[in-house]
């Protein structure tokens, strides 16, 4: 167990979540993971004035009293105040690593929604499939993510096919 002051006051390389006094580890630093987050961070990042988004990666997102998330991307509609985002942002991405386990992603996804995000993308980059969730479920689609309001789409084809372009089999 560790306190909530000392979590928010220590920097953790890498960053680590904090979920109900536990330190929770993320599982990042492989280069399919690290390919994939940029690739998709640069797509989205190239929507932003357009759309009228703010692109962070690795932003720490308090979800709850004692629960703090680090997505592998946030999108925001306005710009964040403080170091710590404390309101529902409007698009989570999280990017699968070989370690994450199912159990533990839905715990992530099921806080995110508790917390308000509208929009959250489930991406594993070695299966090559996506997955949206929103209130209104779960599902699967073939070849582009989107939102609504502002409107944003991931064309799947185009972000796999980049990141055939950098890692070898």
């Amino acid at each position: 167990m560790i306190a909530l002051d000392e979590y928010l006051s220590t920097s953790y390389d890498p960053d680590c979540e904090f979920v109900d006094g536990e330190l929770v580890q993320r599982n990042i630093g492989e280069s399919d993971h690290s390919a994939l987050q940029g690739i998709i961070f640069a797509m989205l990042y190239n929507q932003s004035t357009k759309a009228g988004i703010y692109v962070f990666p690795e932003l720490r997102v308090q979800v709850a009293a004692t629960r703090y998330r680090i997505p592998d991307i946030t999108v925001t509609a306005r710009k964040v105040r403080g170091r710590i985002l404390r309101e529902p942002p409007f698009l989570c991405i999280e990017v699968l690593s070989p370690e994450d386990r199912g159990s533990r992603m839905e715990l992530k996804i099921d806080d995110y929604l508790a917390f308000g995000v509208r929009h959250i993308w489930l991406i594993d980059p070695r299966r090559k499939k996506a997955w949206s969730y929103t209130n209104e479920g779960k599902r699967e689609p073939s070849a582009v993510l989107t939102t609504s309001e502002p409107r944003l789409t991931l064309n799947l084809d185009e972000v796999f096919a980049k990141l055939d372009d950098l890692i070898e089999d």
